[in-house]
């Protein structure tokens, strides 16, 4: 009887050692990878509107996480279709399935994203910028909340010397922006400045959604010289409704970013969309992986603005671009 109680003392401490070496194991495993090994990733992507530039901008990011994460990463992605209210609808529908981050491709998506939540880590791209989007006042770089990201905002100075490069003996400027996008405004009234120091006679020609773009764009041709478009998502989801406008009008336009220029421009001074999208994708893999706070985060831009005109639409106005100008390759239509 004594000899079976030792031998049942012995069964039991056996197992119990054995189990304990599992878990340890078990744990050993999770640690080995870094932190991330047996986690998938939750990403929600809201894009306001399909675009060129904000397409890019979306595959960027997710081709930066896929690169880093392979399948250990999810994508939510949806998009609003240029409706502000939408965008809320996806932010509520991203924090009820509790997702590790946010991707807020556009500044509405941020602001809803911002309204939102205060605890997910939210990335914005294609926002110009995060001061006015997010209404901060003394900007040092940072967001001081759960946000950061990338900004799209190329030199105005620069595109405003651009249009007086390609435009020196015209006289106004009409300026065409969507009034619902506070980042078309910024960038139109701060152009604006450089043109009126350049002896211009600036005019603001605003519209409230598509809706609207084809009276306004008609207004603006028939009173301007020149039609100047920042990076305003609206407009770069009608670019065909500009373009039947402005050109058939003998008034040349100059837009904010290359996948407007495509459609209805004939010169830009843009930056690489895939790029800052990948950037955010980048930023993105320090928050969920490496823990980086987001809040500490400074905003990105672009490295870099290049020159581009679109040939068809200056061979149909029968403008001379100059040299220091890349030709924008286009699709060939059928």
């Amino acid at each position: 009887m004594k000899c079976r109680k030792i031998i049942a003392m012995a069964l039991t401490a056996v197992m119990s050692l054995s189990l304990t070496a599992c878990g340890g194991a078990e744990k050993g495993t999770s640690e080995s990878g870094g932190g991330d090994d047996g986690k998938t990733y939750n990403v929600g992507i809201c894009q306001l509107v399909q675009h060129d530039a904000l397409d890019a901008a979306t595959k960027g990011f997710k081709d930066a996480l896929t690169e880093k994460l392979g399948d250990k990463v999810k994508f939510d992605e949806q998009n609003a279709q240029g409706d502000s209210p939408t965008c809320a609808t996806i932010i509520n529908s991203f924090v009820s399935g509790n997702v590790d981050l946010i991707l807020a491709n556009a500044t509405a998506p941020l602001q809803a994203a911002v309204a939102g939540t205060v605890d997910i880590p939210i990335l914005g791209t294609s926002v110009t910028d995060y001061a006015t989007a997010l209404d901060i006042k003394d900007w040092k770089g940072t967001t001081g909340i759960n946000v950061s990201g990338t900004s799209d905002l190329a030199p105005l100075d620069e595109q405003a010397a651009m249009i007086k490069e390609l435009f020196p003996d015209a006289k106004k400027v009409g300026l065409f922006y969507c009034s619902a996008e506070a980042n078309s405004l910024y960038q139109v009234e701060t152009i604006k400045t450089y043109l009126e120091k350049d002896g211009y006679t600036c005019t603001n020609y605003s519209f409230v959604d598509s809706n609207d773009i084809a009276s306004v764009i008609a207004s603006a041709a028939k009173n301007s010289d020149v039609i100047y478009i920042p990076t305003d998502n609206t407009a770069a989801a009608n670019t065909e409704v500009v373009k039947n406008t402005c050109v058939p009008a003998g008034v040349p336009v100059v837009v904010g970013e290359v996948g407007m220029c495509k459609g209805c421009g004939v010169a830009t001074l843009s930056i690489s969309y895939y790029d800052i999208g990948y950037t955010t994708g980048e930023m993105a893999y320090d928050i969920l992986v490496n823990g980086t706070d987001v809040s500490s985060m400074p905003v990105k831009y672009a490295p870099k603005v290049t020159k581009q005109y679109n040939e068809s639409i200056c061979k149909e106005l029968k403008l001379e671009i100059p040299e220091g100008y890349e030709k924008i390759e286009t699709e060939e239509k059928e």
